[in-house]
Order: structure tokens, then sequence, then C-alpha cells
């Protein structure tokens, strides 16, 4: 797993205040807050229309080489929106302001926290807008155009057609879960208001003990039936999920961060798309046309140490799905076939270290029908696999209650190599090795279960993660409350 840092934020541990629940949103899905009948955000006043504050947190799951990549609009005619444009940090108005930064956001391993804090009763112009990414005032714009007049209606909660929306409905939304989602009507806030460093000097959330004004909501995403449910007290719900449902709610936040597929790898990254949180891996296979064989994804989490465990499933497979592990080197060299890894490729298990395959055993075949279970043992350098909740055995059955037979290997072979630097771990991995089909693979590290029979109510022994089928004793969903308690 990757270093923690100020800027980026890859999953908190022991913060004192948890966040159990995020919403995941992409094209189309978007929660939002409307207009009532006669064409209002709602029939109530705000405390402030020049002073607003809005705070969320949120982890991409989709970069965009263009577009707006919108998580948050204010939608009326006149707009305010905050989102990443080719993958910079973008929020503008048409109320009078417009910021874009030079630093690009695309770690999708990390989840950010952003606050956005209006005060048009400021003299000067550029105080009247700002912005705080994890805890400091972001200030590195490439565009900063305010202006918007000083004591003017900031815009966010116009009463006339205007609407809240997470999400969007066309090419302009981007992939992510958002989190800990707060609007403050009447004040312009800070960061310090929702976070703070940790002893490591991470920025993780805080409990907000202030107040909404009449028109600001939280939104905690904790009630499946109701995900826009406000927990301000004000009632100020988020009525309406165009696209989604309780289906949407995960369990992936900033105090407990899951593995999930990236989408920032280079192989054929053109040829294939990434969905539904990060955990939907589908080639795209133009008609009439083949891909490129050999096409490849690996997880957002490296795995050093630890006992772990995850399930697969795919359609449209042909028979020419593999998974398993791959070697950090692939992720170092960024090869286009993996020349170290350990699949489970139909009916075989292809072993290749250094250039040099192998086969271990005759598994049975498997087909858009199956989940395949992997148990990997980074302690004792093994892994394991299971066909439907059933492990494989020493003669290739899948009739063991729980991993017994593994496949082991030797470091030095399959992972050790100058270019790492001792750094000495794997990757989750799914290949597809021909180009005459293309198949979609779901991948349930835990977090986000939505996918057709990963959500079999399966959780580890420490309660996380959401699983088809029982989680190995002494086997752990990868996140990072368990990384850290179990090595990485």
């Amino acid at each position: 797993m990757a270093f923690l840092t100020k800027a980026a934020n890859r999953g908190s541990i022991a913060t004192g205040y948890d966040i159990d629940n995020s919403v995941k949103l992409e094209q189309p899905e978007r929660l939002n807050r409307g207009y009532d009948g006669a064409g209002n955000i709602a029939s109530i006043t705000a405390t402030d229309r020049k002073k607003t504050t809005l705070s969320y947190w949120v982890k991409r799951t989709q970069l965009n080489a263009s577009g707006n990549g919108i998580v948050f609009i204010m939608y009326a005619g006149s707009t305010i929106m905050l989102g990443f444009e080719n993958d910079k940090l973008r929020v503008s108005s048409s109320y009078g302001y417009s910021l874009i930064s030079n630093a690009l956001f695309r770690d999708t391993s990390a989840w950010y926290n952003l606050v956005f804090s209006i005060d048009t009763t400021q003299g000067t112009a550029n105080d009247r807008v700002k912005v705080y990414v994890n805890g400091a005032e972001y200030t590195d714009w490439s565009t900063q155009s305010i202006t918007i007049s000083q004591n003017a209606n900031n815009g966010m909660f116009n009463e006339v057609n205007g609407g809240h929306y997470f999400g969007w409905s066309d090419s302009q939304a981007t992939g992510c879960y958002v989190a800990e989602a707060h609007c403050i009507d009447g004040q312009a806030l800070t960061a310090s208001d929702f976070g703070k460093y940790d002893i490591n000097g991470i920025w993780v959330p805080i409990e907000y003990t202030g107040t909404y004004g009449n028109q600001g909501y939280y939104l905690d995403f904790k009630n499946a039936s109701n995900l826009g449910e406000d927990q301000s007290g004000n009632g100020n719900d988020f009525g309406t999920f165009y696209g989604g449902g309780s289906e949407n709610q995960a369990t992936d936040t900033p105090t407990n961060n899951f593995c999930t597929v990236r989408p920032m790898w280079t192989p054929h990254a053109a040829e294939c798309s990434l969905i539904e949180g990060g955990t939907v891996w589908k080639i795209n296979m133009p008609n009439g046309s083949g891909f490129n064989p050999n096409t490849s994804a690996i997880s957002t989490f490296q795995f050093n140490s630890g006992k772990w465990y995850w399930e697969t499933t795919w359609t449209n497979d042909g028979d020419r799905s593999v998974l398993g592990i791959v070697s950090s080197l692939s992720d170092i060299e960024q090869t286009v076939d993996p020349d170290r890894y350990i699949w489970w490729d139909g009916g075989h298990i292809p072993w290749n270290f250094s250039g040099s395959g192998s086969y271990d055993l005759n598994p049975p075949t498997y087909d858009s029908i199956n989940t395949i279970g992997i148990a990997l043992d980074m302690d004792n350098d093994r892994i394991a696999f299971s066909k439907d909740g059933g492990w494989l055995d020493s003669s290739g059955n899948t009739s063991d209650s729980s991993p017994g037979y593994f496949y082991s290997w030797s470091s030095t072979t399959f992972l050790s190599h100058a270019k790492a630097n001792g750094n000495v771990a794997a990757f989750f991995g799914i290949n597809t090795n021909a180009n005459t089909v293309a198949p979609t693979h779901n991948i349930n590290f835990g977090g986000f279960a939505a996918t057709i029979r990963t959500s079999g109510g399966n959780s580890d022994a420490n309660g996380y993660g959401n699983f088809a089928y029982s989680v190995p004793s002494g086997f752990y969903a990868a996140c990072t409350k368990n990384l850290a308690e179990y090595g990485g």
C-alpha cells in the first residue's frame, strides 16, 4: 500500500470518529434535492445567501481526460459546480467565479476532503471563494477568476428554480464515492470545522458540532432505503435518487478505505473501462474487430504481508478470463503481459516466473454462473482458490470447506528484482488472454457489493466486508483497518 500523505488520505485507522457509509455515484446516477411545486429549492428562506459552506469526502473511481467530472452541482439555469476537469480540481459558477487547479487529482486509492466556503461580504474579491483540500487552503490555481460582487447572493440557495445534486446524468459526471456531506447555510467555515491532522500528519474527519442554518443539510448515507436522508434536523432530504437506490450504499469510507481496481495503468487502458465504484472491469471490443490480448488490470492496494480474501465473477467469458495475483514488478515495469503471475485460467493454474511458464493440477473449469474466491497468504508466500465456496484440494477438486491446498512460490523467484528496491509485494490481477471475447469482471473486495452474486452478507472476523461466501478463518477483507492490524 502506498504511503499516506496529507494530500492523499488513503483511509484513516484510529480517528475517534468513524464514518460507516458512503454512496457510489457514476453517470447517470444522481441524488437530488429538487424543486418544490413552485419551482423553488424549498419553501423556506435561506439564513444568509451571502455565506455558505459545503464539505464532503470523495474517492474517485474513474478518471476523465476531458470533461467536467461533476461531483456536486447546484443547477438552476445558473449553476455552481464542484468536480474535476481533465483530472484537475474545478470550482465554477455562473454567479461569477471560476477556479481550476494546477495539481492533478488522479489517486483512486485516496479519499479527498473538499471544503468550499463562500463569503461575499469580504472586501477582497479572492477572499470571497475559498477551497480547502485535506485541511489546507488550496491556492495553486492555473485559473483563478472571482468576479462576484461584494455582498451579492452567492447562488447556492437561489430560491427560484434551484436544485442540489450529488452526481450527474451525462458524460460530465465522474465515477466516485461520496461520504460525510455537510452544507451550511449562513456561515463561511474552514476545513478545521470538519477535520483535523492526526499524529501522523494525515487529515482525518471529525464530528461537525455546529449549526446548519435553514437550508443546510447533512448526508451520512446510513439509511439504505433513503440514502439522501438529511441528518441535520432540518428535514432537507435529497428525496430523489435517479438511476440508483439502496444498492448504491457502500462501506468504503475515509475511515476504512477498501481496495478497488485501478484505472490508471498503462497496458491497453483505452480498450477497457472501469465502472461500479472501481469494482467492475470490462473490455471494450469494437464492433467487427478484436482487441489486444493480454489486457490486464490490477488492484489499488499492494500486499506485502497478511492474509486477504476477495471474490470475482464475470460475464461473456468464453473461457478466456484469468484471475489471480501479479508481482509488484508488473506495476514497476508497466508490462503489457505480466511475466510474474499466478492465475487460475479455466482448467489450469498457470505459473509464470521470469518468463518460464508452468502448470500445477487441473482444477475444474468455471463460467459466468460461478464465483471464484481467492485467499492470499503473504505471510507464507502462497495462494488458494475456491469455486462457489468449495476450495481446491490437492487433486484439483473444489471439495474442501476451507483453504487447505495452497500454491506456494519463492519470493526470490516471484517477487525479487533489482527494480523493486526491496519492495516485495503482490497485486490482485485480472487478465483476458484472447481477442475474440470481451469479458466483464466483477470484483468484490468487500467495500461495495452491488454486483450480482457478491452480496451474501458474509463478513470477515472483524465484521468488515460483504461477500457471497464465508471468509476463511484467519483471512480478512482488504481494507485499511485490517491492513493496520495485520500488515499490508
